[in-house]
């Protein structure tokens, strides 16, 4: 005990609050007893189609807001450390932005500003942090007109520079193979790296499109122009590279802080084509199909973290989860990797209502040494928690709180 007038605290006091008042580890049942580790806890939050947020459309700035706080609550309350937003779904944006128009799916017409005017970026990312979670900006960078029946605002894209666009099936993307167009698109990430407190910026799959059955992807006139006697699929590989390592290289010169993610589609080759390629059989890929060589990103480190889309169930026939998991541990080259887990399958057909699915696919992820953590796609999953999945997830996995990781060291 203390005795009066006597301010030195006895040893046996410290003891005490060592070993009562800091957590140690115990038991994975008691939260409590836990201490903080690093994993990555992230969700997709999807605002093309108002998948995620807005619910619907609006102008009601007050309403936009307590959606977004209610959503993000929601996660914090599950366990998650991180959002990754989508804020420009086709060439608009979610934010202010003095390059691209108001996103006609966050106020319902394209150009149309919140009343009363305010920030959704600014307000989501201060949001967002004060609850200690990370917030990732999501570019869709190549897709300009998600519909041809989109009305467009007058600074659209579309309308100020339409030769840089090229339309494949019922939507206009930038042409990855016009220099002009990429250095746009590097202007557009750098605006928004240097106005906004993010802490990453994040790509999704979408580089070159999927390919449409029987139909080419119309850049004939810019290969003869910029071909430089490259092979076609070899010069629209090199085409995206520029673009990785352009942002890459500005958003380390504008706020090294700020990290760079690419979440590509779950399969880079396939071995039949590659032997480097993962064991998947006929199976569209990233370097063949979408022009997107992620193993060269990650050898050069021009992205700090990877997050393949891995939307197969364990026991795929043709794209198994747990190999494909394995695949990307032995591919990481020293960069941070989150395994995409797709959450919203859960109950869509036989496999998926195997409700041991994302239970067994989050203990695979935490047995590989080299993969850091997870995306669920996408938000509103969690919002209708299909088979208490949600529930499950927050009070057997998630049941203690973990940083995100750091990223690595260049």
């Amino acid at each position: 005990m203390i005795r009066p007038g006597n301010n030195r605290v006895p040893v046996f006091a410290y003891l005490f609050l060592i070993l009562f008042l800091i957590p140690f580890r115990g038991s994975s049942q008691d939260s409590s007893a836990v201490p903080a580790s690093r994993e990555f806890r992230g969700v997709w939050i999807a605002t093309v189609n108002n998948i995620d947020y807005p619910f619907e459309p609006t102008t009601d700035a007050e309403l936009l807001k307590a959606e977004f706080i209610s959503l993000i609550d929601l996660h914090k309350r599950n366990g998650m450390n991180a959002i990754v937003f989508q804020i420009r779904p086709s060439a608009d944006a979610f934010y202010a932005s003095s390059l691209e128009p108001w996103s006609r799916w966050l106020t319902g017409t394209q150009g149309l500003a919140p009343e009363p005017y305010f920030d959704p970026l600014q307000f989501m990312v201060e949001e967002t942090h004060k609850r200690g979670m990370e917030f990732h900006a999501w570019l869709n960078p190549y897709r300009a007109v998600f519909s041809k029946n989109t009305t467009l605002a007058p600074n659209h894209i579309s309308r100020t520079h339409p030769e840089w666009l090229l339309t494949y099936g019922d939507k206009k993307y930038f042409d990855p193979g016009n220099p002009e167009a990429r250095k746009y698109l590097v202007s557009i990430v750098k605006d928004i790296v240097q106005r906004y407190n993010i802490d990453a910026i994040h790509f999704d799959d979408y580089f070159y499109p999927y390919p449409l059955n029987g139909i080419e992807f119309p850049d004939a006139k810019s290969y003869r122009l910029y071909g430089n006697g490259l092979s076609r699929n070899n010069w629209r590989r090199s085409n995206t590279d520029s673009i990785i390592s352009n942002i890459h290289d500005m958003i380390k010169a504008v706020k090294p802080s700020c990290q760079f993610g690419i979440s590509p589609f779950g399969i880079w080759r396939n071995s039949e084509s590659d032997p480097e390629g993962s064991n998947t059989q006929r199976v569209l890929t990233n370097y063949d199909d979408l022009y997107a060589d992620i193993l060269l990103w990650l050898k050069k480190g021009w992205i700090d973290y990877v997050a393949p889309q891995l939307y197969w169930n364990i026991g795929h026939r043709r794209a198994e989860f747990s190999m494909l998991v394995d695949w990307w541990n032995n591919h990481t080259y020293g960069r941070n990797c989150y395994i995409g887990i797709g959450i919203y399958l859960v109950g869509s057909n036989n496999e998926w209502k195997d409700l041991t699915q994302i239970p067994r696919q989050i203990e695979k992820i935490r047995s590989a040494k080299n993969i850091q953590g997870m995306i669920f796609y996408h938000s509103r999953t969690f919002e209708e928690d299909p088979f208490g999945v949600s529930k499950k997830i927050r009070e057997k996995y998630f049941n203690y709180p973990a940083a995100p990781p750091l990223p690595p060291k260049d």
